[in-house]
C-alpha cells in the first residue's frame, strides 16, 4: 500500500479536506457547505459540534473513494478558521456557540474597557496587536459580562483546528499562531501565556499547552478511529489558523513572502524579517517556531460577489465573471467600500458599511460585480500600503484560495496594487497546507517541490493611472462617510433589540 495523509480545514462558509500522496499529488477533496449563525447584528457564531460532524463526514467520503483504493493513510493533519472563541466544559463538553473571528464585532465595549485599563502601548508592546474585534481576550470578557452562568461553568478554550486536535487524540493544546491572536493573554514578546493578563479575564480557565504548526500532538485514539474511519494510533499534528495553513500550502512563510488569501474574507500574511508593532495591523508569532508575521484581514470579500450573486437570482459565477470583465476598469463610474460586515484593518471599525458610489439607472449587474472585486482589491491595496509604511518588506506575493480559479479577480488585484502575483500550482488551500504539515511528521517533503508556481499575474501598466486615481477616492470615500455609517450602525442595532 502506498501512504498517503488527509488534511481537513474549517473554513466560514465549508469544511475541506484532501488525501494527498507524499508526492504532494491530490488523489481525492471533499467540501461540507455550511453556514454562520447571525442572532444580532454584529453576532457571528457557529456550534462547534459542526466541526467534528464535518470532519467526520468528509474522512468517511474520502476513505470510502476509489482514488484512494490501496492507499493507507499514515498522518492526519487540521486547520480551521480563528482565532475563535470555543469555550468548553473541563471534559471538552461545549458550553455555548463559538464566537468566530474579526467578523464578530459584539466586543466593543470589552475591546474599550481592557484598553483603558491595560493601556494600549502596553498591550501593542507585549502583545503584538492592539485590542480589537480580532482578538479573542475581549470575547472572553463579552461572555463572562452577559452569559456569566457559561462563562463560570467554562474550564477550557478550543479553536477550530485544536477543536478537531482534541477529538482526535484527547489532546488539549493550541499552536502559538493561533495563541499569539488571543491577545492580551498571550505574550509575543516571550511567546508564552501571560499569566497577569489571563488570570484578569479568564482565571477559571486552563489554558491549552502551547505547541507549533508543525508539532505531532497525538495519535488517533481508538475512538477517534471508530468515528472516523482513520487507521488508530496515526499522528496528529497541530495545524493552525486556515490563513496561516493557507500560507503555508503555497510556500509563503520566508521572510519578504506576502500571502493573499481569497476567500469569503481576504486575509495577508507578511513573514517579516523582524518583529514590526503598529496599531493598524496584527503582529502575530509564525506557524513556525522562529517566525514572525505582520498579518491584515478584510471583514469581508468573497462574502460581497456571494451576496451579490443571491441577490442577483443566483447565475452561476462564470457568468458573472464574464459580466465584470466585460464592464471593463472603474465599472462605469462605480466605487465600492467592502465594509459589509465592519472593516478590520486597516482602519480597525466594526461600524464601517458598506458603501456603493456613483449609482445610475444605466448601471448593470456586471458593473455592480466589477465594482465589488475592485473594492476588495482597493482594501488590499490599502493594507499593503500599510505594511510598507509600517516597515516591512514584501518581496514576494504568492495567491491562494478559491477566487484565484479564473484570472479576472488575481487580475484585478495585480492591476489596483501595481504587484505581481505567484499563482502556485495548487491553490486549493489550507486543507492541503494540512496535509503537508500532517506529511513532515512522517517523512522528508518540500512544499516547493509539492506546489511549484504554475504563473505569474503581472500588472498592466496602462491600468495604472487610471486605478491610482480610483484609489485615492477609495480612500477619500471612508472618512467622508464614516459619521453616517456609525450612526446608522447604532440605528441598525436599536432597531433589532
Amino acid at each position: 500500500m502506498s501512504d498517503v495523509v488527509l488534511g481537513v480545514d474549517i473554513g466560514t462558509s465549508s469544511s475541506k479536506g484532501v488525501i494527498v500522496d507524499l508526492e504532494g499529488v491530490v488523489l481525492a477533496t471533499a467540501v461540507r457547505e455550511h453556514s454562520v449563525s447571525r442572532p444580532k447584528p454584529g453576532w457571528v457564531e457557529m456550534d462547534a459540534a459542526i466541526w467534528w460532524d464535518e470532519f467526520v463526514s468528509i474522512s468517511a467520503e474520502l476513505l470510502a473513494s476509489d482514488k484512494v483504493s490501496g492507499t493507507s493513510v499514515v498522518a492526519v493533519g487540521v486547520s480551521g478558521m480563528g482565532p475563535c472563541v470555543a469555550i468548553t466544559d473541563a471534559a471538552g463538553e461545549p458550553l455555548r456557540p463559538a464566537i468566530l473571528y474579526g467578523v464578530d464585532t459584539r466586543a466593543t465595549a470589552q475591546i474599550e474597557r481592557l484598553t483603558a485599563e491595560l493601556g494600549d502601548e502596553n498591550i501593542l508592546h507585549r502583545g503584538g496587536s492592539a485590542l480589537s474585534t480580532q482578538a479573542a481576550g475581549p470575547k472572553l470578557a463579552w461572555i463572562a459580562e452577559n452569559e456569566p452562568e457559561a462563562f463560570s461553568a467554562a474550564r477550557r478554550l478550543f479553536m477550530p483546528s485544536s477543536w478537531l486536535a482534541f477529538k482526535l487524540s484527547g489532546s488539549y493544546v493550541l499552536d502559538h499562531e493561533s495563541a499569539s491572536q488571543c491577545t492580551p493573554l498571550y505574550d509575543t514578546i516571550e511567546n508564552s501565556w501571560y499569566r497577569p493578563w489571563a488570570d484578569l479575564i479568564a482565571p477559571q480557565i486552563e489554558l491549552p499547552t502551547l505547541v507549533w504548526a508543525d508539532d505531532v500532538v497525538g495519535t488517533v485514539s481508538a475512538e477517534a478511529a471508530a468515528a472516523t474511519g482513520l487507521p488508530d494510533g496515526i499522528p496528529v499534528v497541530a495545524g493552525t489558523i486556515d490563513a496561516w495553513t493557507e500560507a503555508v500550502s503555497v510556500d509563503a512563510q520566508n521572510p519578504g513572502d506576502l500571502m493573499l488569501m481569497y476567500g469569503t474574507t481576504m486575509f495577508l500574511v507578511n513573514t517579516i524579517h523582524e518583529r514590526i508593532t503598529v496599531p493598524t495591523l496584527w503582529g502575530t508569532v509564525g506557524a513556525f517556531e522562529g517566525t514572525r508575521n505582520l498579518a491584515g484581514g478584510m471583514a469581508t470579500s468573497g462574502a460581497i460577489t456571494g451576496w451579490l450573486r443571491e441577490l442577483f437570482g443566483s447565475p452561476e459565477f462564470p457568468v458573472l465573471l464574464a459580466e465584470a470583465e466585460q464592464s471593463g476598469p472603474g465599472a462605469h463610474g462605480l466605487l465600492m467600500l467592502p465594509y459589509f460586515a465592519g472593516e478590520r484593518t486597516p482602519i480597525m471599525d466594526p461600524d464601517a458599511r458598506g458603501t456603493i458610489t456613483g449609482l445610475t439607472l444605466s448601471h448593470t449587474r456586471g458593473d455592480l460585480y466589477r465594482a465589488a472585486l475592485e473594492a476588495t482589491a482597493l482594501g488590499v491595496r490599502h493594507n499593503v500600503e500599510t505594511m510598507r509604511a509600517a516597515g516591512s518588506r514584501i518581496e514576494r506575493i504568492v495567491a491562494v484560495g478559491g477566487g484565484t480559479q479564473g484570472s479576472l479577480w488575481t487580475q484585478i488585484v495585480s492591476d489596483v496594487t501595481g504587484l505581481p502575483q505567484v499563482i502556485p500550482s495548487v491553490t486549493i488551500g489550507a486543507s492541503y497546507g494540512a496535509a503537508y504539515l500532517a506529511a513532515l511528521s512522517v517523512a522528508e517533503v518540500s512544499i516547493t517541490e509539492w506546489n511549484p508556481a504554475a504563473e505569474i499575474r503581472e500588472p498592466n501598466e496602462s491600468l495604472r493611472a487610471g486605478y491610482d486615481e480610483l484609489y485615492e477616492l477609495y480612500l477619500a470615500l471612508y472618512p467622508a462617510s464614516r459619521t453616517i455609517a456609525h450612526a446608522l450602525a447604532e440605528r441598525e442595532r436599536s432597531l433589532a433589540n
